[in-house]
């Protein structure tokens, strides 16, 4: 085998090798947050709605509003919320 191969190898198990420890870590992180949702669950904290407080602190303000807003809309026009009072 020539050295380029065995280069070529070396680096690839390399790369293998890293993405299997940050796989594990990945899987150790998972394995932390679902811990820390059962926590949260058994001292009477909705699970659900903590993930979705969790999604919207990710977003960015802008973002946020302008799904706030379609989603007041699509609401709206499924008859599914309050008209806005008259200013």
């Amino acid at each position: 085998m020539s050295e380029a191969h065995g280069v070529a190898r070396d680096q690839l198990r390399a790369f293998v090798e890293r993405i299997e420890r940050l796989e594990e870590e990945k899987k150790t992180v998972a394995d932390d947050i679902k811990e820390v949702y059962g926590e949260a669950k058994s001292m009477g904290f909705d699970t659900k709605v903590l993930r979705k407080v969790i999604s919207i602190r990710k977003q960015d303000q802008d973002e946020r509003m302008e799904q706030e807003a379609v989603l007041d809309t699509y609401l709206h026009a499924l008859g599914m919320a309050e008209a806005p009072p008259d200013a």
